[in-house]
């Protein structure tokens, strides 16, 4: 009864006129970002975290957090519908959890059913999103409660084996996503000691003293890496868009698709929960599935429209499964969730356990407003296909110049310091270099915004064992977190040795 009360004070937060307008804001330019291809959802909540404190600068503190993570969530699902779009029509995924949608939308479109296929992807992602919803409901309370009751050893391992399953699962080689996460932790360690009051890797530089800041660091890497990978290689789409007649599935397209739509939902829901795993093997595992139970797998790859409504379903189902350890547990389990993990830090709301206790209007308003989102979301793919099919054509030289202008005068309006400008520059130069050369840049700002976190958990649990590392194995349920995340760096290492071959990625 408690949950239901919960979930109805935060439809009353979620209904408030700007909240409103936050979340159908957000689930427009997530859509957008969707279809741009290059973008990203990581790229495009990294880049209005400043806009949105903007925006939100005349509310009190905790309606300011609650409007800006409802529209950067927005954001965040926002994209896994719009990518289907480019997948659908020119064969360019618009992000990595949409490269499977291509096998089997690419070619509906070319046999002119454009409109059924990009139908059939809201529809399932409607229905995955409220699925993953539901479970995020139900599942939010009971793991908080368990989460409370960890100390801060259990805290110390969860944390660790947080970022042992995104590095794990990030990039083409464990061994850079690794060094990244590594990375990420030195960078956090930058600035004024909290306990001894000692000044670390500062250079006299008072800058410094505060740390290195997140904002600059993520919208350097991501949104200023893409522009400048976008301008020195000269990304050109080539193809043509495929025609879209009607855009109504027919009663046969609805009904090869409904187990699709609910098998990829629950694939996705269960695939998300778990941290680094993500949307991209939710779609993958979806689409196999799928192609194995089929009584005729010679469609796939072929225009089977369950090829598009499984890994569609997964993908955002995947999304609302991921912001689950996020809120009860305090990890982020995949890279957009870690920007949102930062942007939540910065309104001094810390995610975990104790988020449901200390500000529940910030987490019932925020779950409520992505059914709401949800509902957006369906309204406007369905009759606008044919615009975000336009939006598509939108040239490099007028996109670049907006997503320059956004992130200069967004860090500059946070910071107020030519220093962070300075900053962001290298931040963007090094992002570029790094993801040119496959090394993975979700694990670094992991390690960054997990890094304090990680620290004081450490240092509270030697106070209490009076320096004894021993008590993090001594812990049974930090041992436990200790050994999967031993297990989840170890495993794909030896199936490699083995000649096995791992998919990894760099998760969204």
């Amino acid at each position: 009864m408690d949950t239901l009360q919960y979930l109805l004070s935060g439809f009353a937060t979620a209904l408030i006129w700007y909240n409103l307008l936050f979340a159908f804001a957000g689930v427009l330019i997530g859509t957008m970002v969707g279809v741009l291809p290059g973008i990203g959802p990581i790229s495009g909540v990294a880049l209005l975290i400043p806009v949105t404190t903007s925006l939100t600068s005349g509310l009190p503190p905790e309606a300011a957090a609650t409007s800006s993570i409802i529209l950067l969530a927005g954001v965040y699902y926002g994209a896994m519908y719009g990518g289907s779009t480019t997948s659908i029509l020119l064969n360019t995924p618009g992000e990595s959890s949409s490269v499977v949608t291509a096998l089997d939308g690419y070619p509906m479109a070319k046999q002119g059913r454009a409109g059924a296929a990009l139908s059939i992807a809201a529809i399932g992602s409607f229905i995955a999103g409220l699925i993953s919803l539901i479970g995020l409901v139900l599942l939010a309370e009971p793991l908080s409660n368990v989460a409370l009751k960890m100390g801060p050893a259990e805290e110390f391992s969860l944390m660790v084996l947080g970022l042992c399953a995104l590095s794990g699962l990030a990039g083409k080689s464990i061994t850079k996503a690794l060094l990244m996460t590594v990375f990420g932790l030195a960078l956090a360690t930058i600035g004024i000691d909290a306990v001894s009051g000692v000044a670390r890797f500062s250079f006299d530089i008072p800058e410094l003293y505060q740390g290195i800041e997140f904002l600059t660091v993520a919208v350097g890497m991501f949104a200023l890496g893409e522009v400048f990978k976008t301008i020195l290689e000269k990304d050109a789409d080539a193809g043509e868009i495929a025609k879209i007649n009607s855009i109504l599935p027919t009663k046969q397209d609805l009904k090869d698709s409904a187990l699709p739509i609910v098998r990829g939902s629950l694939v996705g829901f269960f695939k998300g929960i778990i941290p680094g795993s993500g949307a991209t093997l939710a779609s993958f595992l979806s689409y196999l599935l799928e192609k194995k139970i089929s009584k005729h797998p010679e469609k796939f790859g072929k225009g089977a429209i369950e090829g598009v409504a499984g890994p569609e379903s997964a993908n955002n189902a995947a999304s609302g499964g991921a912001m689950i350890p996020l809120l009860t547990l305090g990890i982020p389990g995949t890279g957009t969730t870690a920007v949102l993990m930062g942007a939540l830090i910065m309104y001094n709301v810390q995610p975990g356990p104790l988020l449901f206790e200390d500000h529940p209007g910030i987490a019932w308003g925020l779950i409520a407003s992505m059914f709401i989102g949800n509902v957006m979301l369906l309204l406007l793919n369905m009759p606008l296909v044919k615009v975000f099919a336009k939006i598509i054509e939108t040239p490099a030289k007028y996109l670049i110049p907006i997503i320059v202008t956004i992130s200069i005068f967004g860090v500059y309006a946070v910071q107020m310091s030519v220093f962070h400008l300075l900053l962001l520059l290298a931040c963007g130069v090094a992002g570029y270099f790094l993801s040119k050369h496959d090394y993975p840049i979700a694990p670094l700002v992991l390690g960054l915004v997990l890094g304090p976190m990680i620290e004081n958990n450490m240092r509270r649990a030697l106070t209490i064992s009076s320096g004894d590392f021993s008590i993090f194995v001594m812990k049974p349920v930090s041992l436990i977190f200790l050994i999967i995340a031993v297990l989840w760096l170890a495993i794909p290492f030896v199936m490699k040795l083995r000649g096995k071959k791992v998919i990894v990625n760099e998760e969204a």
